[in-house]
């Protein structure tokens, strides 16, 4: 688990006012829905209670650091107590929500390679967004974006997002990256340091590398693959495999492969990044030519929440912008408002423009967003791509399952 940032400078100094959106029932019945829709016309009093699963980083209450705490206001403001599941990865998320019948838990911080699942099995609610102060302030590219809007309907509201960038160690890697050659390709130095993300949606990044170096396949996009072009993914994979050291799942598991050396190359979050560049290790990220995939994470409710005015509560909370500059600076993601670059940039100065790439449309639209692949190539060829259940299935032959 993360132990906190030597954030010194980059403390936020935030005053958690009234919540983004309230105003009870006045039975105090719960979320009120009009007799045409189900979708709720107003938040009722909260239920006292709220159980989520996230991210790690996503939900803090000051316990890490006392500089970041934006559940305790939340608490206090609407007389809902937070419990937190953390989850490691996007299919350990969608089983979690999925228990008890879908009720044991009121919501999620669900990326793009999990959201879709989640609105295909029912297993989230349809949201009123018009109940969500601030909505409009989300970038372009996240108001309604495929991984959490079907249909025009809203799925939840959208939190932090970012690049799946490629770390390496500048002792090791003199010379900076320019390309994910030296991730991929068998005659890497690196090779048996190299780490790559252990998930079936990491096939994507595959995919974009094939895109450049394999033109000929006629991949457009990374999440959109036929039978041949994903063959191709997997034989690309599948060499990769040999001068990888680790895979990881959990972040904590990059993060201590490149602080003990083991590492020195390979794909992470900026969240790895920013946790041992506060450590004084040795890293450095960047973008390479072909392009990167991404992740644009997004709270979703329970179509079963037992919680839903606290939940709602909470979207509304994680809609303002001193939330989403603290829950960035924290994590190392990029908030989904354009409101939240100003505090953001008071936190951490000139690097909410060239890190974080706060409020940055064209930056955040070059990334190949995590989304669930499916059947539909979402083109004229029709029904003739590949879905995720065959992606993990192919996944298991690169891990040797």
């Amino acid at each position: 688990m993360r132990t906190g940032l030597k954030l010194g400078a980059l403390l936020l100094a935030l005053s958690m006012g009234a919540a983004a959106c309230g105003g009870g029932d006045d039975d105090g019945s719960g979320v009120g829905s009009s007799e045409s829709s189900n979708l709720p016309t107003e938040i009722g009093e909260g239920e006292g209670e709220l159980n989520l699963i996230a991210w790690s980083g996503y939900v803090e209450d000051g316990s890490n650091d006392k500089a970041f705490d934006w559940v305790t206001p939340f608490e206090e403001k609407t007389g809902c107590k937070v419990n937190v599941k953390y989850g490691d990865t996007s299919d350990e998320m969608v089983t979690l929500m999925r228990q008890g019948g879908g009720a044991e838990y009121d919501g999620v911080s669900a990326s793009g390679d999990a959201s879709n699942r989640l609105i295909a099995g029912g297993d989230v609610a349809e949201v009123n967004i018009d109940l969500i102060e601030g909505y409009d302030d989300v970038m372009g590219a996240l108001q309604e974006p495929g991984h959490n809007t079907v249909d025009g309907k809203h799925y939840g509201v959208p939190y932090l997002w970012g690049p799946n960038v490629l770390m390496y160690n500048t002792d090791v890697v003199k010379e900076t990256p320019s390309s994910w050659d030296v991730t991929f390709e068998e005659d890497s130095p690196y090779a048996g340091q190299v780490t790559a993300y252990d998930s079936p949606i990491y096939i994507a990044d595959a995919a974009v590398y094939l895109m450049t170096h394999n033109p000929d396949l006629g991949i457009t996009d990374p999440y959109e693959l036929t039978e041949e072009q994903l063959d191709a993914a997997i034989d690309l994979l599948t060499e990769q495999s040999a001068i990888i050291g680790k895979y990881w799942a959990a972040y904590s598991d990059e993060i201590d492969g490149f602080a003990s050396g083991d590492l020195a190359i390979g794909t992470a979050w900026p969240y790895q990044v920013n946790v041992l560049q506060s450590d004084d290790e040795p890293v450095e990220a960047v973008v390479p030519e072909e392009g990167v995939t991404g992740w644009a994470d997004t709270w979703m409710i329970s179509s079963n929440a037992e919680h839903p005015n606290c939940m709602y509560e909470w979207m509304s909370w994680t809609m303002r912008p001193e939330v989403q500059a603290q829950a960035a600076t924290w994590f190392g993601g990029t908030p989904s408002l354009t409101t939240a670059c100003e505090p953001l940039t008071k936190a951490i100065g000139k690097s909410a423009d060239t890190v974080y790439h706060c409020g940055d449309e064209t930056f955040l639209e070059d990334i190949f967003l995590w989304k669930t692949p499916l059947p539909d190539c979402g083109d004229d060829r029709g029904q003739v791509c590949t879905d995720y259940s065959e992606w993990t299935t192919r996944w298991q032959e690169v891990r040797g399952g």
